[in-house]
Protein backbone atom coordinates (compact mmCIF):
# COMPACT_ATOMS: atom_id res chain seq x y z
CA UNK A 1 0.00 0.00 0.00
CA UNK A 2 1.43 3.42 -0.52
CA UNK A 3 1.74 6.06 2.29
CA UNK A 4 -1.22 7.83 3.11
CA UNK A 5 -0.53 11.84 3.30
CA UNK A 6 -2.87 11.85 6.29
CA UNK A 7 -3.68 9.95 8.94
CA UNK A 8 -7.24 11.29 10.25
CA UNK A 9 -8.93 10.45 13.39
CA UNK A 10 -12.59 11.17 12.96
CA UNK A 11 -14.15 11.27 16.71
CA UNK A 12 -17.96 10.77 17.23
CA UNK A 13 -18.40 13.37 20.29
CA UNK A 14 -21.14 12.75 22.53
CA UNK A 15 -21.30 8.68 22.74
CA UNK A 16 -23.09 8.18 25.92
CA UNK A 17 -25.67 11.26 25.97
CA UNK A 18 -28.86 8.78 24.60
CA UNK A 19 -29.66 5.57 23.25
CA UNK A 20 -30.21 6.89 19.76
CA UNK A 21 -27.24 8.99 19.87
CA UNK A 22 -25.23 5.84 20.47
CA UNK A 23 -26.56 3.66 17.84
CA UNK A 24 -26.23 6.44 15.27
CA UNK A 25 -22.35 6.58 16.57
CA UNK A 26 -22.22 2.33 16.11
CA UNK A 27 -23.90 2.71 12.88
CA UNK A 28 -21.20 5.30 11.44
CA UNK A 29 -18.60 3.14 12.85
CA UNK A 30 -19.66 -0.01 11.41
CA UNK A 31 -19.81 1.84 8.06
CA UNK A 32 -16.08 3.52 8.02
CA UNK A 33 -17.29 6.99 8.46
CA UNK A 34 -16.22 7.58 11.98
CA UNK A 35 -12.61 5.78 13.44
CA UNK A 36 -12.67 6.66 17.36
CA UNK A 37 -15.27 8.06 19.55
CA UNK A 38 -15.52 10.43 22.56
CA UNK A 39 -17.56 9.22 25.83
CA UNK A 40 -19.67 11.73 27.91
CA UNK A 41 -19.20 9.48 31.42
CA UNK A 42 -22.40 11.19 33.06
CA UNK A 43 -24.17 10.81 30.04
CA UNK A 44 -27.61 9.02 30.63
CA UNK A 45 -26.72 5.97 28.36
CA UNK A 46 -22.99 5.72 29.09
CA UNK A 47 -22.97 2.23 30.64
CA UNK A 48 -24.84 1.06 27.38
CA UNK A 49 -21.73 3.01 25.23
CA UNK A 50 -19.24 1.61 27.19
CA UNK A 51 -20.83 -2.05 26.59
CA UNK A 52 -21.24 -0.98 22.73
CA UNK A 53 -17.84 0.01 22.26
CA UNK A 54 -16.31 -2.90 23.55
CA UNK A 55 -18.46 -4.98 21.22
CA UNK A 56 -17.78 -3.44 18.74
CA UNK A 57 -13.82 -2.81 19.17
CA UNK A 58 -14.26 0.83 18.84
CA UNK A 59 -11.53 2.97 19.64
CA UNK A 60 -12.94 5.26 23.14
CA UNK A 61 -11.71 8.34 24.61
CA UNK A 62 -13.04 10.69 27.33
CA UNK A 63 -15.26 13.59 26.75
CA UNK A 64 -14.94 15.14 29.50
CA UNK A 65 -17.70 17.32 30.74
CA UNK A 66 -18.38 20.30 33.32
CA UNK A 67 -21.03 22.08 31.44
CA UNK A 68 -24.03 19.91 31.17
CA UNK A 69 -25.51 17.82 33.44
CA UNK A 70 -24.57 16.75 36.87
CA UNK A 71 -21.02 15.94 38.33
CA UNK A 72 -20.04 12.35 39.30
CA UNK A 73 -17.89 12.99 41.71
CA UNK A 74 -19.83 12.51 44.87
CA UNK A 75 -18.46 15.47 46.72
CA UNK A 76 -19.68 17.86 44.19
CA UNK A 77 -22.56 17.10 43.82
CA UNK A 78 -24.15 18.42 46.92
CA UNK A 79 -22.72 22.10 46.76
CA UNK A 80 -19.81 23.16 44.64
CA UNK A 81 -18.75 26.42 42.77
CA UNK A 82 -19.11 24.00 39.29
CA UNK A 83 -22.68 23.97 39.92
CA UNK A 84 -25.99 25.63 40.27
CA UNK A 85 -28.59 25.71 42.63
CA UNK A 86 -30.25 23.04 41.52
CA UNK A 87 -27.22 21.02 41.00
CA UNK A 88 -26.68 21.51 37.32
CA UNK A 89 -23.80 22.53 35.81
CA UNK A 90 -23.68 26.18 35.01
CA UNK A 91 -23.78 25.64 31.00
CA UNK A 92 -21.55 26.68 27.92
CA UNK A 93 -22.00 30.18 28.54
CA UNK A 94 -22.60 30.40 32.86
CA UNK A 95 -19.61 27.99 32.93
CA UNK A 96 -17.43 30.98 30.90
CA UNK A 97 -18.89 33.62 32.67
CA UNK A 98 -18.71 32.12 36.41
CA UNK A 99 -14.52 31.58 35.28
CA UNK A 100 -14.27 34.96 34.19
CA UNK A 101 -16.24 36.01 37.33
CA UNK A 102 -13.22 33.79 39.47
CA UNK A 103 -16.33 32.10 41.20
CA UNK A 104 -14.88 28.63 40.05
CA UNK A 105 -12.59 26.31 41.97
CA UNK A 106 -9.82 25.30 40.31
CA UNK A 107 -9.40 22.49 42.98
CA UNK A 108 -13.13 21.02 42.30
CA UNK A 109 -12.41 21.30 38.41
CA UNK A 110 -9.12 18.69 39.28
CA UNK A 111 -11.88 16.67 41.49
CA UNK A 112 -14.52 16.63 38.85
CA UNK A 113 -11.60 15.70 36.11
CA UNK A 114 -9.97 12.83 37.79
CA UNK A 115 -13.21 11.35 39.05
CA UNK A 116 -14.93 11.13 35.46
CA UNK A 117 -11.42 9.31 34.31
CA UNK A 118 -11.67 7.14 37.39
CA UNK A 119 -15.52 6.42 35.64
CA UNK A 120 -14.48 6.10 32.37
CA UNK A 121 -11.70 3.17 34.11
CA UNK A 122 -14.82 1.96 36.00
CA UNK A 123 -16.80 1.49 32.90
CA UNK A 124 -13.88 0.53 30.54
CA UNK A 125 -11.30 -0.97 32.23
CA UNK A 126 -8.56 0.88 31.20
CA UNK A 127 -7.62 4.79 30.98
CA UNK A 128 -8.63 6.51 27.96
CA UNK A 129 -6.02 7.29 25.28
CA UNK A 130 -6.79 10.94 24.64
CA UNK A 131 -8.92 13.26 26.36
CA UNK A 132 -10.70 16.48 25.46
CA UNK A 133 -13.53 18.67 26.56
CA UNK A 134 -16.94 18.76 26.10
CA UNK A 135 -17.85 22.33 24.81
CA UNK A 136 -14.58 22.86 24.39
CA UNK A 137 -14.07 23.83 28.44
CA UNK A 138 -10.35 22.17 28.49
CA UNK A 139 -8.97 25.32 26.76
CA UNK A 140 -10.40 27.81 28.80
CA UNK A 141 -7.93 29.70 31.25
CA UNK A 142 -6.98 28.19 33.99
CA UNK A 143 -8.75 25.08 33.13
CA UNK A 144 -6.55 24.07 30.87
CA UNK A 145 -3.62 23.78 33.27
CA UNK A 146 -5.50 21.88 35.71
CA UNK A 147 -6.72 19.53 32.77
CA UNK A 148 -2.97 19.24 31.95
CA UNK A 149 -1.69 18.42 34.68
CA UNK A 150 -4.27 15.45 35.34
CA UNK A 151 -3.55 14.02 32.23
CA UNK A 152 0.45 14.34 32.68
CA UNK A 153 -0.11 12.59 36.28
CA UNK A 154 -2.32 9.78 34.76
CA UNK A 155 -0.65 9.45 31.58
CA UNK A 156 -3.30 10.11 28.83
CA UNK A 157 -1.01 11.25 26.16
CA UNK A 158 -3.31 12.67 23.48
CA UNK A 159 -5.39 15.76 23.82
CA UNK A 160 -7.74 17.99 21.53
CA UNK A 161 -6.13 21.65 20.36
CA UNK A 162 -9.50 23.41 18.33
CA UNK A 163 -7.41 25.26 15.80
CA UNK A 164 -9.13 24.78 12.97
CA UNK A 165 -7.39 26.20 9.18
CA UNK A 166 -9.90 28.43 7.11
CA UNK A 167 -12.12 29.17 10.35
CA UNK A 168 -12.25 32.52 10.12
CA UNK A 169 -14.42 34.33 7.82
CA UNK A 170 -15.58 31.18 6.58
CA UNK A 171 -19.13 32.17 5.08
CA UNK A 172 -21.11 29.27 6.47
CA UNK A 173 -21.19 30.36 9.80
CA UNK A 174 -23.72 33.02 11.07
CA UNK A 175 -22.28 35.73 13.13
CA UNK A 176 -22.38 34.51 16.64
CA UNK A 177 -20.42 31.53 16.09
CA UNK A 178 -18.01 33.37 14.35
CA UNK A 179 -17.41 35.51 17.61
CA UNK A 180 -17.63 31.88 19.78
CA UNK A 181 -15.15 30.00 17.61
CA UNK A 182 -12.99 33.17 17.75
CA UNK A 183 -12.40 32.68 21.02
CA UNK A 184 -12.20 29.34 21.23
CA UNK A 185 -9.14 29.90 18.51
CA UNK A 186 -7.88 32.11 20.96
CA UNK A 187 -8.60 30.01 24.31
CA UNK A 188 -6.69 26.97 22.15
CA UNK A 189 -3.91 29.08 21.12
CA UNK A 190 -3.03 30.12 24.13
CA UNK A 191 -2.98 26.36 25.66
CA UNK A 192 -0.34 25.06 23.41
CA UNK A 193 2.37 26.05 25.72
CA UNK A 194 0.68 24.80 28.62
CA UNK A 195 0.03 21.32 26.92
CA UNK A 196 3.86 21.48 25.31
CA UNK A 197 4.96 21.96 29.15
CA UNK A 198 2.94 18.81 30.25
CA UNK A 199 4.16 16.79 27.21
CA UNK A 200 0.86 16.45 26.21
CA UNK A 201 0.64 15.53 22.36
CA UNK A 202 -2.45 16.50 19.43
CA UNK A 203 -2.50 15.88 15.69
CA UNK A 204 -0.85 18.81 13.65
CA UNK A 205 -4.48 19.97 11.93
CA UNK A 206 -7.96 19.75 13.95
CA UNK A 207 -11.71 20.11 11.48
CA UNK A 208 -15.07 20.14 12.76
CA UNK A 209 -16.13 23.27 13.21
CA UNK A 210 -16.80 24.73 9.43
CA UNK A 211 -18.79 21.32 8.73
CA UNK A 212 -20.65 20.76 11.22
CA UNK A 213 -24.77 19.51 11.26
CA UNK A 214 -25.91 21.16 7.73
CA UNK A 215 -22.52 22.52 6.86
CA UNK A 216 -21.44 19.12 6.40
CA UNK A 217 -21.34 18.10 3.07
CA UNK A 218 -18.77 15.91 0.94
CA UNK A 219 -17.39 19.01 -0.98
CA UNK A 220 -17.47 20.98 2.26
CA UNK A 221 -15.26 17.92 3.77
CA UNK A 222 -13.45 17.77 0.48
CA UNK A 223 -12.27 21.65 1.17
CA UNK A 224 -11.33 21.28 4.95
CA UNK A 225 -8.81 18.30 4.42
CA UNK A 226 -7.11 20.09 1.18
CA UNK A 227 -6.94 22.99 3.87
CA UNK A 228 -5.60 20.58 6.12
CA UNK A 229 -2.81 18.87 3.76
CA UNK A 230 -2.00 22.21 2.06
CA UNK A 231 -0.90 23.44 5.87
CA UNK A 232 0.79 20.26 6.35
CA UNK A 233 3.00 19.67 10.08
CA UNK A 234 3.37 22.91 11.52
CA UNK A 235 5.65 21.04 14.02
CA UNK A 236 3.60 20.13 17.06
CA UNK A 237 4.64 17.10 18.22
CA UNK A 238 2.00 14.53 17.06
CA UNK A 239 3.62 12.11 14.71
CA UNK A 240 5.78 9.82 12.60
CA UNK A 241 7.34 11.07 9.25
CA UNK A 242 7.49 8.90 5.99
CA UNK A 243 11.01 8.17 6.01
CA UNK A 244 12.87 10.25 3.28
CA UNK A 245 9.16 11.38 2.45
CA UNK A 246 6.97 14.49 2.60
CA UNK A 247 5.43 14.02 6.39
CA UNK A 248 2.14 12.24 6.83
CA UNK A 249 -0.52 14.82 8.24
CA UNK A 250 -2.32 13.91 11.44
CA UNK A 251 -5.65 15.37 11.44
CA UNK A 252 -8.93 14.86 14.03
CA UNK A 253 -12.14 15.79 12.38
CA UNK A 254 -14.79 15.71 15.04
CA UNK A 255 -18.03 15.16 14.37
CA UNK A 256 -21.90 14.59 16.11
CA UNK A 257 -23.56 11.48 14.05
CA UNK A 258 -26.24 10.08 15.52
CA UNK A 259 -30.24 9.83 15.54
CA UNK A 260 -32.35 12.62 16.98
CA UNK A 261 -32.61 12.27 20.30
CA UNK A 262 -36.22 11.71 21.72
CA UNK A 263 -37.69 14.04 24.26
CA UNK A 264 -37.40 13.78 27.94
CA UNK A 265 -34.98 10.78 26.34
CA UNK A 266 -31.13 11.54 27.12
CA UNK A 267 -28.63 14.35 28.45
CA UNK A 268 -26.84 14.37 31.32
CA UNK A 269 -29.38 14.79 33.81
CA UNK A 270 -31.27 17.64 32.33
CA UNK A 271 -32.84 15.38 29.75
CA UNK A 272 -31.60 16.28 25.51
CA UNK A 273 -30.96 19.48 24.63
CA UNK A 274 -31.80 21.24 21.21
CA UNK A 275 -28.72 19.76 19.80
CA UNK A 276 -29.30 16.42 20.22
CA UNK A 277 -32.52 16.70 19.28
CA UNK A 278 -31.94 18.16 15.61
CA UNK A 279 -32.05 16.53 12.13
CA UNK A 280 -28.63 17.63 11.71
CA UNK A 281 -27.02 14.40 13.73
CA UNK A 282 -28.98 11.93 11.22
CA UNK A 283 -27.84 14.81 8.75
CA UNK A 284 -23.73 14.27 10.05
CA UNK A 285 -24.80 10.53 9.95
CA UNK A 286 -25.72 9.88 6.28
CA UNK A 287 -22.76 12.11 5.10
CA UNK A 288 -20.15 9.99 6.89
CA UNK A 289 -21.25 6.85 5.79
CA UNK A 290 -21.71 8.15 2.00
CA UNK A 291 -19.65 6.27 -0.74
CA UNK A 292 -18.57 9.52 -2.75
CA UNK A 293 -16.15 10.41 0.72
CA UNK A 294 -15.47 7.19 1.61
CA UNK A 295 -14.04 7.31 -2.19
CA UNK A 296 -12.81 10.83 -1.42
CA UNK A 297 -10.56 9.40 1.06
CA UNK A 298 -8.85 6.64 -0.65
CA UNK A 299 -8.26 8.91 -3.84
CA UNK A 300 -6.48 11.75 -1.29
CA UNK A 301 -4.28 9.11 0.72
CA UNK A 302 -6.77 9.49 3.80
CA UNK A 303 -6.00 7.00 5.92
CA UNK A 304 -8.85 6.97 9.08
CA UNK A 305 -7.24 5.69 12.37
CA UNK A 306 -7.37 6.32 16.11
CA UNK A 307 -5.22 8.01 18.10
CA UNK A 308 -2.93 4.98 19.71
CA UNK A 309 -2.35 4.74 16.01
CA UNK A 310 -0.63 8.31 15.91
Amino acid sequence: MPQPRMMLVVTGDDFGYCPRRNQGIVDCFKSGGISNVSLLVNGCAAKEAADLAQRHNIPMGLHANLSEGVPVCPSLQQASTLTNQRGFFHGKTGFRQALEGGQLSMKQVELELRAQVQLFRDLTGHLPHHMDGHQHVHVLPEVREVFALVLSDLHIPFTRVPLEPGLQGCPALPAHLQRFYAQVEKDARDSIPVFTRYGIRWPHVYLGLTTMGQNMSVPNLQRALNQALAAGPPGSPSSRSAGSHQPVVTAELMVHPGYPSLPQEGGCGEGPDEFSQSADRQHELGVLRDPALLALYRREGVQLCAFRHL
